[in-house]
């Protein structure tokens, strides 16, 4: 008896043993508890974060005014809706001390934007005389030179010699944008409806705008707008009266229908016919297979981490750990947009690429890429444009940062406070 007694003790004491080898540890058994209470870190702060890291290095002592731009307020610019009564909306806009800067917001020491021939103003919506003078028509463009005034400035800045110098765009004059003067923080009050039961004007960042007027549009021109919503720039395409088709396209639906009931509250509806307008919701990766050599201007306006909205917007935000793939795939989608537009441009036409980012690999880099795939893989020429014209005549509006290898960006600024946009212009040779 004493034997067995023994025997289960030693039986009692191998199992506890046995128990505590196959119990898992106090950490791991608690993991998914533990975690519930782990700190989480807003969206908008990492963007921060991220923007700390990757700009604070690129843009050194300009950084900290732009972040403190990106932080606060962003201005608006008042595009005004040419199908409704534009002179009334003019005449309220000066009264507030606004200016419209396509003409009047320019370097009056810098090379003018010409109205466009083929593009007249519309009846009772002609601009006022004083925008309409011989010597405003016959303004010929200079020689530039950088700006040491500018945001960043670089008046050393050397151009590739591949890039191509061409005047400032002739601008329809059915374009106008108003915006308040440096300093002035003053608001546009929402847009009304006018006579003709459309909204007045579109607020926008104008220098949303400087896509659209590089993009030269001239009459009868067939122009693709590849990432069209929300709707801004294909607003202003619309405007300018110039293209004989627009073709607008994004793969979101959601976007898709804001992009919609914009065109309802300001375009009316028997200039939205089949001939002149076209919606789809394609990818915008295949278009170049889909419609080759088919459009005088392209605008790919591509997806891009959005700097302004994501350091302030936590829904859906880009730099979340849950998009943390989709943010670092951005460069190679774009370089792919890029390249489609490329491929949908007929030879002799123009593209337009743009983001609302500061981020180097999102801009300079895509086109540099772009443009090395469309000529070893696709055989196309290819001539990135300097666009030194554009920044030095509209540098009374913005501040642009003067170092870019190519393209321009306007940077965010207390006094001036739009973008980021960076945009780039090229040329299709063959």
């Amino acid at each position: 008896m004493a034997a067995l007694r023994g025997c289960s003790v030693r039986l009692k004491t191998l199992c506890e043993r046995l128990g505590e080898w196959q119990r898992p540890p106090r950490r791991d058994a608690h993991k998914k508890k533990w975690a519930s209470f782990r700190p989480s870190v807003r969206g908008a702060e990492l963007a921060l974060q991220n923007l700390d890291m990757s700009c604070g290095p690129q843009l050194g002592d300009l950084w900290p005014s732009v972040r403190v731009g990106l932080l606060c307020e962003q201005k608006y610019g008042a595009l005004l809706n040419g199908f409704e009564d534009v002179e009334k909306v003019i005449r309220q806009m000066e009264l507030q001390q606004a200016k419209d800067f396509v003409y009047g917001g320019g370097d009056s020491q810098g090379p003018g934007c010409t109205p466009k021939a083929g593009c007249k103003p519309r009846g009772i919506q002609d601009l006022p005389q004083d925008l309409q003078t011989p010597e405003s028509q016959d303004l010929q463009t200079s020689e530039s030179c950088p700006d040491p005034l500018l945001a960043g400035g670089d008046s050393g800045r050397e151009f590739p010699s591949s890039l191509e110098t061409k005047p400032c765009p002739s601008v329809s004059p059915n374009l106008k944008c108003f915006t308040f003067p440096r300093g002035d923080t003053t608001r546009f009050k929402p847009a009304r409806q006018g006579s003709l039961r459309m909204l007045e004007y579109y607020l926008m960042d104008a220098a949303s705008l400087l896509p659209v007027l590089i993009l030269d549009v001239q009459p009868g021109h067939t122009v693709l707008d590849l990432c069209a919503a929300p709707g801004g720039k294909t607003l202003a395409l619309l405007q300018t009266e110039c293209c004989r088709h627009l073709a607008i396209n994004d793969i979101s639906s959601s976007r898709l229908s804001r992009l919609r009931k914009i065109l309802h509250n300001y375009v009316p509806k028997n200039f939205c016919t089949e001939d002149r307008l076209r919606i789809t919701s394609f990818d915008g990766r295949l278009w170049g297979e889909i419609e080759r050599d088919t459009f005088d201007r392209v605008l790919v306006d591509a997806p891009c981490t959005t700097d302004r909205h994501s350091v302030h917007e936590e829904d859906n935000n880009i730099f979340s750990r849950l998009r943390i793939r989709e943010r670092q795939m951005l460069p190679l989608l774009q370089t792919q947009l890029l390249v489609s537009g490329i491929l949908a441009t007929k030879p002799g036409g123009s593209i337009v690429y743009s983001t609302c980012s500061l981020s180097q690999l999102q801009n300079e880099c895509v086109v540099e890429r772009a443009v090395q795939v469309a000529e070893t893989e696709h055989g196309m020429e290819l001539h990135p444009e300097d666009l030194t014209v554009v920044r030095t005549h509209y540098r009374e509006t913005f501040n642009f940062y003067g170092r870019c290898r190519v393209g321009e960006l306007v940077l965010p600024h207390l006094t001036a406070n739009y973008g980021p946009m960076y945009f780039c212009k090229l040329h299709k040779i063959h």
